[in-house]
């Protein structure tokens, strides 16, 4: 395959293949490690994991505000702008302003806990609003730990460590299972089994921290940076908070008993675990690793290399979710049906599942392309215009919901995302080209080529679906992944072959190797 990274670089750094292989290694081996936690999890009572799903959501949805995505996008382009010296009084204080504020926040969810849990929850509830307080003052300290280990990744990625950092939440994982596997099955200690993962996750970044020298001794004395991240923090939080508002709502949602029944949280959160997995090895792996080199392009103002850059992103990124989205569409419920390991699985939670999994599915490919884009503003710290695409997707992503998911039920949550997707992905490229040439022709060019390519694979996998055994636990799941999945991707991968793209010739070079 042919991934972005011909643009050859100034200083003797690893090559962007190489960076981008080790992220999409360090998330596949996260990805298929949180589908065997997620398995563990599912041996629990439903009633529990349902409480567990809501109250996991809470510092999940505090982190994306102040750790992890805001941290990546606005912290990366400013520290790669200084020199080494500046770089580690900005880590130092950035890192200490960081602990404070989630200290505190951690507190206040703790007391605030059951106002959040109302607030999540529909009125006429069908989970144990008791059980969902409890966990989540329980879980609350897991925000911290995350953050410390957001900000972790983020001072490996800018300096294009990437291996620590890719493999980091397969230690959460491999903790969290085992922490699952030896502690009772009770409400807390499957909390604690998530916090123990929280644990692992941060402690294994810090020797290669420590190694290249970038490990922060934290403090809250100022740098004249400090504000620039924090200025470029402001509006992607706001951008991340907008979506938390819809994160809120559709929770809302999954919890009315009027609608959906028991089990319904837990097949989302199960549907959440496979769309992650592929979305994060096919796009945020070749994006996360890509990012650095677009923060560099654009400190150098080299415009021409920054287009190029974004084409190759966009041909990296789409070759294979296109596919993968086509194949999750046909065999949404043989996915879901790994999580059930055994005969006497809850109906209603695999059925969620499989509806929640095969309308996110359509979404794969325009949220590919969303992806790809805000980088781009992102990088060249342009984030006002990336913050008004995004909260307005999310505002009408609010609205579709409310349109779609009563008529279509489990199926109008992906449509929905969907529609946002491509009418976030119009924006941003007409906003793009305003001040730089986008290489539409090219992606065009591309797209017209792997998308109805996509569509074949995916019905071909479906017709052989139909002549296998019926999905509900993992050994139909499995056999009808391999075999059906199979035979899709390598009819995709033969129509790729016959029609000479080039990232098809990149792959077989690399397979000769």
């Amino acid at each position: 395959m042919e991934f972005p990274g011909d643009v050859t670089p100034r200083s003797p750094r690893r090559s962007l293949r190489v960076n981008t292989l080790i992220v999409m290694a360090g998330t596949l081996g996260s990805r298929l490690s949180g589908i065997v936690r997620q398995q563990i999890i599912n041996l629990f009572d439903t009633s529990l994991t349902d409480a567990f799903n809501v109250a996991v959501k809470v510092p999940n949805l505090l982190r994306e505000l102040l750790a992890e995505g805001a941290l990546v996008n606005s912290f990366i382009p400013i520290y790669k702008s200084l020199d080494a010296v500046e770089r580690r009084k900005l880590a130092q204080s950035f890192s200490g302003v960081m602990i404070a504020v989630n200290l505190i926040l951690m507190a206040v969810g703790i007391l605030a806990a059951p106002w959040i849990v109302g607030v999540l929850t529909a009125a006429d509830s069908n989970i144990d609003r008791a059980v969902a307080v409890y966990m989540t003052q329980l879980v609350m300290p897991f925000l911290t730990l995350i953050s410390l280990s957001a900000v972790a990744m983020g001072l490996l990625n800018a300096d294009e460590h990437f291996r620590e950092s890719s493999f980091a939440p397969v230690a959460f994982n491999l903790a969290s299972i085992v922490a699952l596997l030896l502690l009772p099955d009770t409400a807390t200690w499957l909390a604690f089994g998530w916090l123990i993962g929280g644990v692992a996750q941060l402690v294994v970044q810090l020797p290669a921290l420590s190694r290249f020298g970038l490990l922060p001794t934290p403090s809250l004395s100022g740098h004249p940076a400090l504000r620039r991240v924090l200025v470029q923090m402001a509006p992607f939080t706001l951008t991340a908070g907008a979506r938390q508002i819809l994160n809120v709502y559709v929770t809302r949602l999954l919890t009315n008993s009027a609608q959906f029944g028991s089990g319904t949280q837990t097949g989302y959160g199960n549907a959440e675990a496979l769309f992650t997995t592929v979305n994060g090895l096919f796009v945020v792996s070749p994006v996360l690793a890509m990012f650095p080199r677009f923060a560099q392009h654009a400190a150098e103002k080299d415009w021409g290399a920054f287009r190029s850059l974004t084409a190759q992103a966009i041909r990296a990124t789409t070759f294979l979710a296109a596919p993968m989205s086509a194949l999750l569409v046909a065999l949404a419920p043989y996915a879901v049906s790994l999580f059930n390991l055994g005969r006497g699985y809850d109906v209603g939670k695999f059925q969620a599942g499989a509806g929640i999994l095969t309308g996110w599915a359509l979404a794969l490919l325009p949220w590919a392309l969303v992806t790809v884009l805000l980088r781009t503003f992102y990088a060249r710290e342009r984030t006002r215009e990336a913050v008004v695409v995004s909260a307005v997707g999310f505002v009408v992503e609010v609205g579709l919901y409310a349109l779609l998911v009563p008529p279509l039920g489990f199926l109008g949550f992906g449509v929905s995302t969907a529609l946002s997707g491509t009418l976030m992905t119009a924006a941003l490229i007409v906003m793009y080209r305003r001040t730089l040439a986008f290489p539409g022709q090219e992606v065009a060019a591309h797209l017209i080529r792997v998308v109805p390519l996509s569509v074949v694979a995916g019905l071909v996998a479906w017709l052989v679906s139909r002549v296998l055994p019926a999905p509900g636990f993992i050994v139909p799941g499995a056999l009808g992944l391999a075999v059906a999945g199979g035979i899709g991707l390598g009819v995709y991968l033969a129509g790729a072959l016959a029609i000479r793209m080039p990232e098809m010739g990149g792959l077989l070079r690399r397979l000769r190797r």
